[in-house]
C-alpha cells in the first residue's frame, strides 16, 4: 500500500475500502457502486489481504445467493414458494392502493407486484413511495384461496445505507491530513487516481460533491461525451436521484395535485438530471416555471399553498461542439433544449462546471487504493447540509460591491460547499481560501457572462475580490483567458484583448489571443508578432500552450541560448528539455548554428540514468545544427529557473520548463497530447519577459 492508503487505514478503519474491490464483486450484477461497497464495508474493511479474500468470496455468495437478476427471476419466485421465506436483494417501490386502503410493493428485478406492506415499513422509509430504494428485504409467499389476496408479503426490509456515522470522528480524522492528501483521499473515494489528475482537474471533480452538502444548490455541467458527468449521481449516494431529462412530469418532481403527494424534491437531497441537453429536446412550459420559482425561492404551488423542499438540482448534458465553436457562433448554453435556453432559468444556476476541461474516463485513471465507503461519505455529507460556511471567507476576503445578491449568494453557496468538502471542521489558510474562492467566482462568472451574450438587458459585471491589502483582485474563466478573440460579446475575432489582472493584482498583458488566432489557423506563432517585454499569467487547464507560442519570437535570431533550471531530472523533465529543443531546430534555418546549454541539478536518486537522457539529447542533435550541452550546478546556486539569449532576452519562468500536465496516456491507442503540446492541458504558471543587452546577460550568468 502507499503511505496515504496506510494513513487511510490507521484513521478511518472500518470505514474505508479498496476501490479496486467493487469490479472484484460486481461480476454480472447491475447494482449502484453504493449498493456493492455496502456489503465490502460489512466484509473488507481492512488492509489484511487475508481478510479481504475471504470477505470477496463472502459478499460474492451473498450477491449469488441473494441478488435477484431478472433472467433468473422465475427461479428465485420458486425458491420464496418452496421455502415459504426468502432473503433479497432488489430495487423496491411502494405504491398506495386506494381501492384496498393497503400499501404494495413491486420488486423492480423479481418481477412481483401487489407485495403487502404493513403501513409501519412505509412510515419508516417514505422514501420508498417516491421511487425505487435498493433494499435487502425478506419475501414470504402464503397462498390464499381469495383471488383479491396477493400471496407475496413483505416481512422485513432493510435500504442498503449506514444508519449513523460518528461526525466528530470523521472531523478528528480530517485534522491528521493535509490539504493534499484530503484531496487525494476523497478523490480514490470517488474511484479515481489522485495521480492521474492536476489539482484544478481535481476540485472540478469535488465540485460534482456540493449539491449533497448544500441545499437548494443548482448546478450544470456541459461538456464531451464520456467523461463521468453523472456517475456521481448514479453510483455514488443513496440519497440522490438520477432521473433523464426528459422523463420527468410536474407531479413525479413537484407535487401530484390529485393526491397531494410530493414528488421527488421532497424526498431527495439531489435531484440530478441525465442528458439535459439536446436542442432537439422539448419541455413542458408549466415545469420550466415551476423549476425556475423552485430554484430561486426553495418553493413551489400546484394549488392554493406553498410548499418547500430543500433538494438540489444537478444538470448534465452533452455538448455539440468545441468551446471556440460555441464562443464565435452562439453560447456556452447552445445545447440546452430551447425552453431551458432562457436568461430566467440559466440565471437561477448557482454555478457551471466546465465540462470540457475533464478527460474522457479510461481505465487506467481508476484507483487500486483506499477511499471512504461511499455511503459513509454520503451520510457525513448529508449531515454537513446543516451548517453554514459561507461567511468563513470573509475574515480574508471581500467581494466586490459590484456583484449583485443573486452573484453573491451563488459564489457563497459555492464556497460554502467546497469548504464543507474540503475543511468540515475549518483551519482552512487564506491561500487555500483564496484558491476556492477564485473557483467559486469563475464558476458563477461563466454562468453571467454567457446570460450577456444571451440577454443584453443583463449588465456586465466586474468579478474581482479584494485582500487584507485593498488591491482588486480579479478573476477570468479559463475559456476566456484561451479564447478572448470569442468570448468577449463587443470583440471581433482577432481584436486585441483587454488586460487582466494577477493574483497580486498587478497588471499583466493578456496572453491568449495570439496563440489562439494562430491556432485557428493551424500554425504556430509565439505571444506576440513581435516581440515585448511583459509578464503573463496562465490558467490551470488551459489549453493552446506551446513552447513555440511561449518563446519562438523571442529566440529568434539567438545564437546561445542558456536554460537554467534545476528540475530536469526525471523522464519527463528531460522529454520537455528535448521538446524545447526540437522547438529551436523546426524554427532555424539549415545553415544556422546554435548552441543551447542546460544548467540543471543532478537527481541523486538516480544520476546514471540522468546523465544517459541528457547525453541522448546531445547524441540526437548531431547534424542538425544545434549543439547541445549541460551541466550540473553543484553548488545549489541554480536555484531560479529562466532561459537567457545572446539577443538580449531573458525569460523568467515560475516552473521552468515543467509547464504541461502529463498527457492522458492510453494503454492502446493514440493520444494527441502526446504529441502536440497545443493539446495538454497546462499547469498553473507565469512568464516574464524581460529585455537586455547580451553581455549584461550572458556576464550575469557567466558570474553565477
Amino acid at each position: 500500500m502507499s503511505t496515504l492508503d496506510d494513513k487511510i487505514n490507521d484513521h478511518f478503519a472500518g470505514f474505508v475500502v479498496r476501490k479496486d474491490l467493487v469490479k472484484a464483486v460486481k461480476g454480472n450484477a447491475i447494482v449502484p457502486t453504493y449498493v456493492l461497497e455496502y456489503l465490502l464495508g460489512q466484509y473488507c474493511a481492512t488492509d489484511d489481504e487475508a481478510s479481504i479474500a475471504t470477505g470477496i468470496e463472502t459478499v460474492k455468495e451473498i450477491l449469488r445467493k441473494h441478488y435477484v437478476h431478472r433472467s433468473e427471476a422465475g427461479l428465485i419466485q420458486s425458491t420464496i414458494k418452496e421455502r415459504g421465506r426468502y432473503k433479497v436483494i432488489d430495487q423496491i417501490s411502494v405504491s398506495l392502493n386506494e381501492k384496498t386502503d393497503s400499501y404494495e410493493a413491486t420488486f423492480d428485478n423479481l418481477g412481483i407486484k401487489k407485495v403487502a406492506v404493513d403501513s409501519g415499513t412505509v412510515k419508516a422509509h417514505p422514501k420508498l413511495l417516491v421511487t425505487g430504494v435498493w433494499c435487502i428485504a425478506d419475501v414470504q409467499y402464503e397462498f390464499s384461496e381469495d383471488a383479491r389476496t396477493s400471496p407475496w408479503i413483505l416481512e422485513t426490509i432493510k435500504p442498503i445505507q449506514i444508519a449513523r456515522v460518528d461526525y466528530e470522528s470523521y472531523k478528528a480524522g480530517r485534522a491528521k491530513f493535509s490539504t493534499d492528501e484530503w484531496i487525494d483521499l476523497l478523490m480514490q473515494s470517488i474511484g479515481f487516481n489522485p495521480d492521474m489528475f492536476g489539482r484544478r482537474s481535481k476540485l472540478l471533480q469535488l465540485m460534482r460533491l456540493i449539491p449533497f452538502v448544500e441545499r437548494n444548490y443548482n448546478i450544470i455541467e456541459l461538456g464531451p461525451k464520456g467523461t463521468g458527468k453523472s456517475h456521481i449521481y448514479s453510483e455514488f449516494s443513496p440519497h440522490g436521484q438520477l432521473i433523464s431529462g426528459g422523463e420527468v412530469s410536474i407531479p413525479k418532481l413537484f407535487v401530484n395535485n390529485s393526491n397531494g403527494r410530493i414528488g421527488l424534491v421532497g424526498y431527495w437531497d439531489v435531484v440530478a438530471f441525465d442528458e439535459f441537453a439536446g436542442r432537439e429536446k422539448t419541455a413542458n412550459k408549466a415545469l420550466v416555471d415551476i423549476m425556475k420559482n423552485y430554484m430561486a425561492n426553495k418553493t413551489f404551488s400546484r394549488g392554493i399553498n406553498p410548499m418547500g423542499a430543500e433538494a438540489s438540482f444537478s444538470f448534465v448534458g452533452n455538448t455539440d461542439h468545441n468551446v471556440p465553436y460555441m464562443l464565435k457562433n452562439s453560447d456556452l448554453f447552445e445545447a440546452l433544449p430551447p425552453q431551458f435556453h432562457d436568461s430566467a432559468f440559466i440565471d437561477r444556476l448557482h454555478a457551471y462546471l466546465p465540462g470540457w476541461e475533464i478527460d474522457v474516463i479510461r481505465g487506467e485513471m481508476f484507483t487500486r487504493g483506499y477511499g471512504f465507503i461511499v455511503d459513509y461519505l454520503a451520510e457525513i455529507l448529508r449531515h454537513l447540509r446543516q451548517e453554514d460556511y459561507s461567511n468563513r471567507p470573509d475574515r480574508y476576503f471581500k467581494l466586490s460591491e459590484q456583484i449583485s445578491t443573486r452573484d453573491r449568494d451563488a459564489i457563497s453557496k459555492t464556497m460554502s460547499g467546497l469548504l464543507k468538502i474540503l475543511f468540515p471542521a475549518g483551519g482552512e489558510t487564506e491561500q487555500e481560501t483564496e484558491e476556492l474562492l477564485k473557483l467559486a467566482l469563475e464558476s458563477r462568472k461563466r454562468v453571467k457572462d454567457q446570460l450577456f451574450r444571451i440577454d443584453a438587458t443583463y449588465p456586465e459585471v466586474d468579478f474581482y475580490y479584494t485582500g487584507s491589502d485593498g488591491k482588486k483582485r480579479h478573476v477570468r474563466t479559463v475559456e476566456e483567458e484561451e479564447f478572448p478573440q470569442f468570448y468577449y460579446r463587443k470583440g471581433t475575432p482577432g481584436a486585441e484583448a483587454p488586460q487582466s489582472v494577477g493574483m497580486d493584482g498587478d497588471r499583466v498583458l493578456a496572453d491568449a489571443a495570439a496563440p489562439s488566432q494562430s491556432r485557428s489557423h493551424g500554425t504556430l506563432a509565439s505571444m506576440t508578432p513581435d516581440p515585448i517585454e511583459g509578464h503573463h499569467v496562465f490558467a490551470e487547464n488551459r489549453k493552446g500552450i506551446s513552447y513555440d507560442t511561449l518563446f519562438g519570437h523571442h529566440l529568434q535570431g539567438a545564437s546561445r541560448i542558456i536554460v537554467t533550471d534545476p528540475y530536469i531530472r526525471y523522464f519527463y523533465q528531460i522529454k520537455n528539455m528535448m521538446e524545447f529543443v526540437e522547438m529551436v531546430i523546426s524554427r532555424k534555418a539549415p545553415e544556422d548554428q546554435i548552441s543551447i546549454h542546460l544548467v540543471t541539478a543532478p537527481d541523486d536518486g538516480n544520476v546514471p540514468k540522468q546523465r544517459e537522457l541528457l547525453e541522448s539529447i546531445s547524441e540526437a542533435c548531431v547534424g542538425t545544427g544545434v549543439d547541445f550541452t549541460w551541466a550540473y550546478d553543484t553548488s545549489g546556486a541554480a536555484h531560479a529557473r529562466d532561459i537567457v539569449t545572446d539577443n538580449g532576452w531573458k525569460i523568467v519562468l515560475d516552473r521552468g520548463l515543467d509547464i504541461f500536465q502529463a498527457p492522458m496516456r492510453r494503454e492502446n491507442g493514440f493520444n494527441l497530447g502526446d504529441r502536440l503540446q497545443e493539446h495538454r492541458m497546462v499547469k498553473a504558471f507565469y512568464v516574464t519577459y524581460l529585455k537586455e543587452t547580451a553581455n549584461i546577460l550572458l556576464a550575469e550568468h557567466n558570474n553565477g
